[in-house]
């Protein structure tokens, strides 16, 4: 299969799922882009970080439109995560590729065994705690800095079980969080973009906006549950997978 199609079919997957879950944009896009495609661990969290930003970009005005969307509190988790993701982003480029892969992988797998552990809805009008959000979204920032990916896969279950929103919600505010950490983070490695291969990210970034559009619609046909479940079987999936590769 050549390239093209691999990065046409992998961002469209990369895409319906960021805009379904509101995450796990970038927690696919990385392990395509080095497996599939090619890239080293530093340059495909890097392809990651723009697929991500144009991505979630994409899929947040439909949340939005829908009022799924709570300004506030994803702002308040970006503003406290902006500069932990700077420096996450420097820091990225100083690590060896095996430790980015493992580290990845495990807080994948962290995530994934919370969201599969917590049970049903809760209150979509809990107050925001705003120290409990700030730390919460500095330490998403760092991550998403070091590892490449936009922290929605961690945003959603942050929002959820930290903060106490229905999964719908933070699924759109989690967008908030993801496009503006991302973007942090991409300031820090602005300089290689100019090494990416655009004959291959570009139409990645494309199929992953259509993508992206599709997968919103979608989040308002499938139940709360069942979109916490497939988010955390596809993390825990991606998880294993990664971990195993690292250390193999």
């Amino acid at each position: 299969m050549s390239a093209l199609i691999l990065a046409l079919t992998a961002g469209a997957v990369v895409g319906l799922t960021l805009g379904a879950l509101g995450g796990g944009g970038g927690v696919l896009a990385v392990p395509a882009l080095i497996y599939l495609l090619g890239l080293t661990p530093v340059a495909a969290t890097t392809a990651s970080l723009v697929i991500v930003v144009v991505t979630s970009a994409a899929a947040l005005s439909a949340h939005a439109r829908d009022g799924h969307v709570r300004w506030r509190t994803g702002l308040l988790f970006a503003a406290a995560g902006a500069v932990p993701a700077m420096l996450g982003g420097a820091l990225a480029a100083r690590l060896p590729g095996a430790l980015l892969t493992a580290a990845f992988a495990l807080v994948a797998g962290a995530a994934a065994v919370r969201m599969l552990r917590r049970r049903g809805p809760v209150d979509e009008d809990v107050p925001v705690r705003p120290v409990r959000a700030a730390a919460a979204g500095a330490g998403l920032g760092g991550i998403t800095g070091v590892l490449g990916v936009g922290g929605g896969f961690l945003a959603v279950p942050a929002l959820v079980g930290v903060l106490g929103l229905r999964t719908r919600v933070a699924v759109g505010t989690g967008l908030v969080v993801v496009t503006a950490n991302a973007l942090a983070a991409l300031t820090q490695r602005a300089g290689t973009i100019d090494t990416l291969d655009w004959t291959v990210l570009g139409p990645f970034a494309g199929a992953a906006v259509l993508g992206a559009w599709d997968g919103g619609r979608l989040s308002a046909k499938v139940s709360e549950e069942a979109l916490q479940r497939v988010f955390a079987v596809l993390l825990l999936a991606v998880a294993v997978f990664m971990l195993i590769d690292a250390v193999v």
